[in-house]
């Protein structure tokens, strides 16, 4: 977490073996970007950006959608997905709430929808690290929480997960760490319940951040003074 420029992205990208670090040593996997595979490592790493949405092809079906995953393409290459990986697809928009729609075009989807086609598209693979840049980032209320419920079902699997968020009440109940960055620098590191408090938190955003708890979720807001 941390505000704009703070250099989420950037370091989810690291992680994603999308970018290469201009000095110092990132490991992720166990393997050192400039040392591995970096087309073996990505294919060990799920990632989920709002901006995909709108990159398949008008006709391809939630479905199709998520087979993509198989191949880490854009386009559906059926000959390269096997019945096995069809079904896995299949499965995993069942699990994300999706089954009922996996045969509508991708594009006639609700944003909501469209992320959590996203989300089973990033699981075909199999991937042991999930990636989530602000994935929730547009969605309405119930859409926030209906893929929220399929990441908490994730974490029960034990998926590690990574997510990058602006708002708390984004982030799902099962988050166990949190790091907060303010201009490219760590403010705050470790796990969830001592970090996410509100003085970090203040000296993340320079406000002072006020918080509330409800069902293991945090929110937050900026504490502006009495009224004049």
């Amino acid at each position: 977490m941390g505000p704009n420029g703070a250099g989420k992205t950037t370091l989810l990208s690291l992680a994603a073996a999308r970018l290469h670090p201009s000095e110092g040593v990132v490991r992720v996997l166990g393997g050192a970007l400039g040392a591995v595979d970096v087309h073996a490592l990505r294919s060990r790493i799920g990632h989920v950006d709002a901006g995909l949405a709108t990159a398949f092809a008008p006709r391809l079906t939630a479905l199709e959608v998520a087979m993509t995953g198989a191949t880490g393409s854009i386009a559906l290459l059926g000959d390269r997905v096997g019945e096995a990986q069809r079904a896995r697809a299949a499965d995993l928009l069942e699990v994300m709430g999706c089954g009922a729609i996996a045969g509508r075009r991708f594009t006639r989807l609700s944003r909501g929808e469209r992320q959590r086609v996203l989300l089973a598209r990033a699981l075909v693979p199999g991937p042991r690290l999930l990636l989530l840049d602000e994935p929730t980032s547009g969605l309405d209320l119930p859409g926030r929480e209906a893929f929220l419920a399929g990441l908490e079902a994730l974490s029960r699997d034990g998926l590690t997960t990574v997510q990058v968020s602006h708002h708390l009440e984004e982030l799902s109940a099962a988050t166990t760490h949190a790091l907060l960055l303010r201009g490219g620098r760590v403010v705050a590191a470790g796990p969830a319940a001592d970090v996410l408090r509100e003085g970090p938190l203040s000296r993340c955003f320079g406000a002072p951040v006020r918080l509330a708890r409800a069902g293991g979720r945090v929110l937050a807001v900026i504490d502006r003074g009495p009224p004049d």
